[in-house]
């Protein structure tokens, strides 16, 4: 008896996306309770980049600088900065 989900995977199946190779560490600055910082964190998976996560809520000096600007995701290798709103486009162009 021939399967009802014949060819089924084939069809439902989500075009793999990019993995981007990334000399230079990443960074997210952010806190746990900023619902665009889990935007930015989609954002980045759909990308397929990797950041550290950096919660500014612990530190003063990091909260002064990024506080009314989260998410930032900064390159460390040049210290260039992105700042929210971006999308996956910007993300792979600020890391090319």
């Amino acid at each position: 008896m021939p399967s009802s989900t014949a060819g089924a995977s084939s069809a439902c199946a989500r075009p793999s996306l990019p993995v981007i190779i990334v000399k230079a560490t990443i960074e997210l600055y952010g806190t746990s309770c900023c619902h665009l910082c889990e935007e930015a964190e989609t954002v980045l998976r759909e990308a397929g980049v990797v950041a550290e996560h950096i919660d500014i809520a612990d530190d003063d000096g990091l909260l002064e600088k990024y506080g009314v600007r989260i998410p930032v995701l900064r390159r460390i290798d040049n210290g260039a900065e992105l700042g929210w709103p971006f999308d996956v486009r910007a993300v792979v162009q600020f890391l090319a």
